[in-house]
């Protein structure tokens, strides 16, 4: 995937004014539409105009972008930092406010294409106006989900000047996390939105969360895996291993002739939700180095003694 440098594309420098964004669309416009550009390509500049001006005039998409930082090149390969939009806050329904029409770069559904798909985008039509709900990422560790915790977050809101220019707005909030949550669900704090007009009532803020990554587990849905190394001997005789878990340590028991890959499943030992996942243990056999006369006596005596050809079924 390509980076896109949106202020390259439009001619314009990183402090450039939103009014600056407005005049150099307009102007840029009018030279690439292809209903009048004698460019050869002005119908493809033309849409990567339309899609850096996306982004530029929207000030929360404009500081999601500036967040990826100024060492990035236009056309350089490009896969985005882990969490790099975690904290940003945003009003509404999220980015994704195009209603599907317009056919927009790999980078841009990368960055922006899925925020929209987030609950709370309300609005009522009176004086006395609902604030808007607003959402964002945050990440927490997974044993927060087994015990529960609460835990200070940043959230940074982007925010027009008097000059035009994006500023930042940070806030912290105390958040309590449930037991049990998950990646993908979200908490929700009601009046943490959106100030209301008119007295209105405020907005909620939505709390999407994920998983920090973690040393020995990866999590999938309510499930979670552990890649257990075993010795040799150890699946083919089997065996009795002390296994970590996000709840202590338990006796796990390897079953004899145990093959690579294999999972041991500990049933509801997942996530505590409310139909609890499961605990996958992962079995790599592990091979000693043949790295002493000692280690290489032994692989010669397996060799001698144990009648086994693994790629017998490859030879017809």
């Amino acid at each position: 995937m390509e980076f896109k440098d949106y202020y390259k594309i439009m001619g314009l420098t990183r402090d450039a004014s939103q009014d600056d964004v407005k005049r150099s669309y307009k102007k840029l416009a009018r030279k690439f539409h292809p209903d009048v550009s004698k460019e050869l390509d002005a119908e493809a500049k033309f849409k990567e105009l339309g899609e850096a001006y996306e982004v530029l005039k929207d000030p929360e998409k404009r500081a999601a972008f500036d967040q990826l930082g100024v060492n990035w090149k236009n056309g350089q390969d490009f896969k985005p930092p882990p969490n790099w939009d975690e904290g940003f806050e945003f009003k509404g329904g999220g980015f994704n406010n195009n209603g599907g029409n317009t056919a927009y770069s790999d980078f841009f559904e990368q960055l922006f294409g899925q925020a929209g798909r987030q609950p709370g985008d309300r609005h009522r039509q009176s004086f006395q106006e609902r604030g808007q709900d607003s959402h964002a990422k945050i990440h927490i560790d997974l044993e927060a989900s087994f015990q529960g915790a609460t835990q200070n977050i940043t959230l940074s809101t982007p925010e027009v000047d008097a000059q035009g220019h994006v500023q930042i707005k940070h806030r912290t909030l105390s958040v309590k996390i449930p037991k049990g949550v998950k990646p993908g669900q979200h908490i929700r704090l009601t009046g943490q939105g959106n100030p209301g007009l008119g007295n209105g009532q405020a907005g909620d803020l939505f709390l999407e969360i994920e998983f920090n990554n973690h040393l020995l587990y990866r999590v999938a849905d309510g499930d979670i895996f552990l890649n257990l190394p075993i010795t040799p001997w150890e699946a083919a005789l089997g065996a009795k291993i002390k296994v970590p878990t996000p709840e202590g340590f338990i006796d796990l028991k390897i079953p004899a002739n145990s093959k690579q890959g294999s999972k041991l499943r500990l049933k509801g030992r997942g996530l505590p939700t409310r139909e609890p996942g499961d605990f996958f243990v992962v079995l790599q056999i592990v091979l000693p180095l043949a790295d002493s006369e000692s280690a290489k006596t032994a692989y010669r005596n397996m060799q001698e003694q144990l009648d086994f050809n693994p790629r017998k079924y490859l030879e017809g």
